[in-house]
């Protein structure tokens, strides 16, 4: 559920034998604490699901001392269906909406992270590497060339992973945070793209700890400082390749108006699936150019959803509130289907954002905090509807127990102002 990789180890003979791979059914609920929710939506029994390799996605594990190859796997129930809440599932389940009506959906992500010290205690807040020259980095340096060359011997050794694992990135830059980078991936089909956004935090993670650093993907992790994102690109095609959101003069299609106010009605109710976490929340920040609203707007960074400029062909839209630590797979599942339900549906928008319109001065107009996003999700017959009754209630159920870990810690800000006034 939160996109990190779980799996087994076999010899590669077996493997390239055919031999097949089962998992636990429960695997693709488990917290991130490790624990599981015994929801009714699987047999107390925790049966058996057959792991079945998607063998385009057989690479060389890049990261590895030892040649060790890997595969990403889709979970099959032994009846042959999909597992309905298996994240890679639901995403194909999307897909199939828009083939069933001769369309394509094309995606394209832009992912940040935060590249840290080593971080043994997590009691204590990340601190940053040294730099060439021994300092570690303050921050203020958005977009900066320099910058781009610290911590060569990661980037060298992360740039030719992507290369071997065919993760199509396109442009890198350094980001507001100190050491925190967004690298966009380039556009494509949902479930390949998902694929490079799930592999690319995995070999982010693993090549980071081999020179001593951490790949940070938490939405919010240093406070006061920039949160994180993984903003979505997203447009539809027909059959014959051509862009359903603009007409034959290159102007606006109903289909173009239909799909942001299917993202409008909708993404509320499914805001867990794009702000997973309770850390997630407190990236939506008045003024931090992270989105508080779903209002839309021409290359208007204060709003939620952005149309930015671009030719007739390459019309889209972009879903800013996805958080960085939000899973792929999940997130590009959700958007898509929102989208596609208002065309479906032919939904209307609300009126786009003036020229020059700040967003922040409309206020909040999504949940706040993980519980109000928990409770409406988990209440949401649309949210059901999009992405799988059966999913909804697995996802609610491990973001529950989740939350109940949540709260068994006590923070340094209650620890700083309630002991000594209260």
């Amino acid at each position: 559920m939160s996109g990190y990789p779980r799996g087994k180890l076999m010899p590669a003979a077996n493997f390239a034998a055919g031999g097949e791979l089962r998992i636990a059914q429960a695997i693709p609920m488990q917290c991130v604490t490790g624990d599981y929710s015994y929801d009714p939506i699987f047999p107390d029994s925790d049966p058996d699901v057959r792991l079945v390799p998607d063998y385009r996605t057989l690479k060389l594990a890049p990261w590895s001392s030892v040649p060790r190859a890997f595969a990403i796997h889709d979970c099959m129930e032994l009846d042959g269906s999909h597992c309905a809440f298996a994240p890679r599932s639901v995403l194909k389940t999307v897909v199939e909406r828009y083939t069933a009506q001769g369309l394509q959906a094309v995606v394209a992500p832009e992912i940040e992270f935060y590249l840290t010290a080593a971080c043994t205690d997590p009691s204590q807040p990340l601190q940053m590497p040294p730099a060439r020259n021994g300092r570690a980095e303050v921050g203020q340096s958005a977009f900066s060339m320099n910058m781009l060359n610290e911590l060569a011997p990661f980037w060298d050794e992360f740039r030719d992973a992507l290369d071997g694992l065919g993760v199509r990135a396109d442009t890198w830059i350094h980001e507001v945070g100190p050491t925190q980078y967004e690298i966009n991936l380039l556009h494509g089909d949902p479930v390949e793209v998902a694929d490079q956004a799930f592999l690319f935090k995995y070999a982010a993670k693993e090549i980071a700890i081999k020179h001593g650093l951490n790949a940070v993907f938490m939405a919010k992790p240093i406070a006061r400082e920039a949160g994180s994102s993984m903003h979505l690109h997203q447009s539809v095609v027909d059959s014959q390749g051509v862009n359903i959101f603009s007409d034959a003069e290159g102007g606006e299609t109903a289909a173009f108006r239909h799909y942001i106010a299917g993202l409008q009605t909708y993404v509320p109710d499914l805001m867990l699936v794009f702000a997973p976490h309770v850390n997630s929340y407190r990236r939506f920040v008045s003024g931090s150019q992270a989105p508080i609203h779903l209002g839309w707007g021409y290359d208007n960074r204060t709003s939620g959803l952005r149309v930015p400029h671009s030719s007739p062909v390459a019309r889209r839209v972009e879903n800013r509130i996805a958080g960085a630590d939000a899973n792929p797979y999940l997130a590009i599942a959700a958007t898509l289907a929102a989208g596609l339900a208002g065309m479906d549906e032919k939904l209307q928008p609300t009126a786009p954002m003036a020229a020059g319109e700040n967003g922040y001065d409309q206020g909040h107009g999504l949940a706040r905090s993980f519980l109000p996003a928990l409770e409406q999700m988990q209440q949401s017959a649309s949210a059901r509807r999009l992405m799988g009754d059966g999913f909804v209630t697995a996802y609610t159920a491990v973001k529950s127990l989740e939350y109940d870990s949540y709260l068994t810690e006590i923070s340094a800000w209650e620890r700083r102002f309630l002991l000594p006034q209260v």
